[in-house]
């Protein structure tokens, strides 16, 4: 046990460290069985059920609401929901990245290690043995395979909810009103959907470097939302000038540029620079913190 309580280098397995024969670390904790093991978790069967009820709760919504709306003399998104399905999709992305989609990813990359530590698995999963960087590594792929699952399946049946309800019509544009034929949208919808994606992995990021360091899960996922929470109130600020753009919410709704009749995709080039450097930082900060992390206490 005092291997586990160090850098579980030894516990690992190197050609020179008494391995047992027939030991490969790297057929430890297949990527397969980690995802059915998260897979069977109730929190990510809720999410996900969440996530695929919500567009048909917002057409239940749209549908029994109709007429009851005072829209102004500028057409905001929700104005054009139910316009067709292209731009239901576009509001059920649009009122869902800022709080929903965060809370599912950082429910997913938050409590995959965490939960272990909590349940005094995690030292048996090193004692496998499983190296650290490699258990890590399976954990934060899997957990963001379920984050990326968690952020296309919205828009996706949100798509197919409001084709269903409003049918398949040219998307009109938020503020102008202007027309742009859906064939024409559908690739930028796609383009959309990745950077809501990528907008995403700093919550994932942050989530993962809280999981490493505790053994509360809801502390992990709790500590990832509130940082984000923080950041959308400080971009409001607008005494802080270009340092806004440093935040790493600034971009999230520069996607709407690529919807526009001119796309434009500046703002969007920006936020994947801005998440991808948070992200890798808080990444590498999470395996060198768990290399040296005492599990047995």
């Amino acid at each position: 046990m005092s291997d586990v309580h160090g850098s579980g280098t030894a516990l690992a397995g190197s050609p020179d460290g008494g391995s047992a024969a027939g030991y490969l670390s790297g057929r430890t904790l297949p990527l397969a069985v980690e995802a059915v093991r998260q897979f069977k978790r109730r929190r990510t069967l809720a999410m996900f059920g969440l996530l695929l009820a919500l567009p048909w709760v917002l057409v239940i919504a749209f549908t029994f609401g109709a007429g009851s709306g005072q829209p102004g003399s500028t057409l905001r998104i929700s104005d054009l929901a139910t316009e067709g399905g292209l731009n239901f999709a576009a509001f059920a992305l649009s009122v869902s990245v800022g709080f929903l989609l965060v809370v599912a990813v950082a429910l997913f990359c938050g409590d995959t290690v965490a939960s272990e530590a909590s349940w005094s698995s995690l030292r048996y999963l090193l004692a496998a043995p499983i190296p650290r960087d490699r258990l890590l590594r399976q954990k934060l792929i899997v957990a963001m395979g379920y984050s990326a699952a968690a952020v296309i399946c919205l828009p996706l049946m949100a798509l197919l909810a409001g084709t269903v309800a409003f049918g398949w019509n040219d998307v009109r544009v938020p503020g102008t009103g202007e027309t742009i034929a859906a064939l024409d949208v559908l690739p930028r919808f796609g383009i959309v959907i990745l950077y809501a994606l990528i907008s995403q992995f700093v919550v994932a990021a942050l989530a993962f470097l809280l999981s490493v360091s505790t053994d509360s899960p809801l502390g992990a996922v709790g500590g990832a939302v509130g940082p984000v929470i923080v950041s959308n109130i400080l971009q409001a600020v607008e005494a802080l000038g270009p340092l806004r753009e440093f935040l790493p919410t600034f971009w999230n709704t520069a996607w709407l540029d690529a919807l526009a009749p001119q796309p434009d995709y500046g703002g969007m080039i920006k936020g994947v620079a801005v998440s991808i450097t948070y992200s890798a930082v808080l990444v590498a900060v999470a395996f060198r913190r768990f290399r040296r992390r005492d599990v047995v206490s």
